[in-house]
């Protein structure tokens, strides 16, 4: 049992495989047993039969106490029972019928010929998340190394950043319709502003947490100037840097969500605004899924790539980016690995077979 708490050790790979399916497996149990198990919650009676009750509707959902107070009525009155099934809340739906609602929801036709539909929907809230992040990162991972590296740099902006951060990104939203319009620059304006001065602050002091005793071996064989930062100082912290932004990727989608509504509502949002509009509860659970699948998916893709690309510090090259690599990096003049090492076998099993005994 020590071995599952032991400090700063891996786990071994089946428990720690367990454990990341388990977390899912949590949540969703949980859900399952709220929503299928009758006596868990269920605070309403789903009407299956309205008997001689003047109000009730088939298929209504009322309150325990309204259904029995409605029934004890009729009771006296000698008029027909109602008769129902307990049900939870309209607004949460059963797991089957959201994983039902991910695949219809992309069929069902919009309501309006005007609308767009699901995947328009998402592929206008990713650009949005697309353009947001990637204006932040362009300036700000640039401004942030600067930061960590200078001192000149650090005391001119980051007091300024420091108090700037601490205004919520939606309060400039009357603003930014003012000087953008009502069509896509606020929303990407609002990203950028609640990325961009964390970002800032973040890799600059990611910037810092560099050894100095790698700046000291590295000047002390003569590294000056540009030298230091190209040759020591960005390999040393692009991992770690790496990782800063694909943490603040996922802060940029937190932001989603309000900057859509400012201006002309847009993108997932008004997908799930309309949904909600309609009560059809399972397809906002939807929406809120594909949102959740899209950023895990995303970060799993990045993850690999730095896995890949940052082999200095624990990854290593499959034979796509070695070819990458050799294609962008390589001389003109040497022959691609994978080339190399089909001759080899190539040699390898000529050999062999020259080898073999005639029969």
């Amino acid at each position: 049992m020590s071995s599952w708490f032991t400090i700063q050790k891996e786990l071994s790979g089946r428990r720690g495989a367990a454990l990341i399916l388990l977390s899912f497996l949590l949540p969703l149990g949980i859900w399952s047993l709220v929503s299928y198990v009758p006596f868990i919650w269920h605070p309403m009676v789903e009407i299956t039969g309205e008997g001689g009750s003047p109000y009730m509707e088939k298929g209504q959902r009322v309150k325990r106490e309204l259904f029995a107070q409605e029934n004890q009525r009729l009771a006296q009155e000698g008029a027909e029972l109602m008769t129902g099934t307990r049900a939870n809340p309209v607004y949460l739906p059963p797991p089957h019928r959201v994983l039902t609602a991910v695949y219809t929801s992309f069929k069902s036709e919009p309501r309006r010929p005007d609308d767009p539909w699901l995947h328009e929907s998402l592929a206008h809230s990713i650009r949005v998340v697309f353009y947001g992040f990637l204006l932040s990162s362009v300036i700000g991972v640039p401004l942030g190394i600067l930061c960590g590296v200078f001192s000149c740099f650090s005391k001119l902006f980051e007091p300024f950043f420091e108090f700037f951060r601490y205004m919520p990104a939606p309060v400039f939203g009357a603003l930014a319709v003012a000087v953008l319009g009502i069509n896509d620059g606020p929303k990407v304006a609002i990203i950028f502003i609640g990325t961009f001065f964390q970002q800032v602050l973040v890799i600059a002091n990611t910037t810092r947490q560099l050894p100095p005793s790698l700046l000291e071996a590295a000047q002390t064989l003569g590294a000056r100037g540009g030298t230091l930062l190209r040759k020591v100082v960005l390999p040393a912290i692009a991992p770690n840097v790496f990782l800063d932004m694909r943490i603040l990727l996922g802060w940029a989608w937190t932001y989603l969500i309000v900057a859509e509504v400012i201006g002309t509502s847009t993108g997932i949002t008004w997908f799930i605004n309309q949904q909600a509009k309609y009560r059809i509860y399972e397809n906002v659970y939807a929406a809120i899924l594909m949102i959740g699948v899209i950023g895990l998916a995303t970060d799993m893709v990045l993850a690999w790539i730095g896995r890949n690309v940052f082999v200095w510090n624990g990854g290593r090259r499959n034979e796509f980016f070695k070819f990458l690599f050799e294609l962008f990096y390589g001389s003109r003049h040497e022959t691609f690995s994978f080339v190399q090492k089909r001759i080899a076998k190539h040699a390898d099993d000529t050999t062999a077979q020259l080898q073999e005994p005639i029969p």
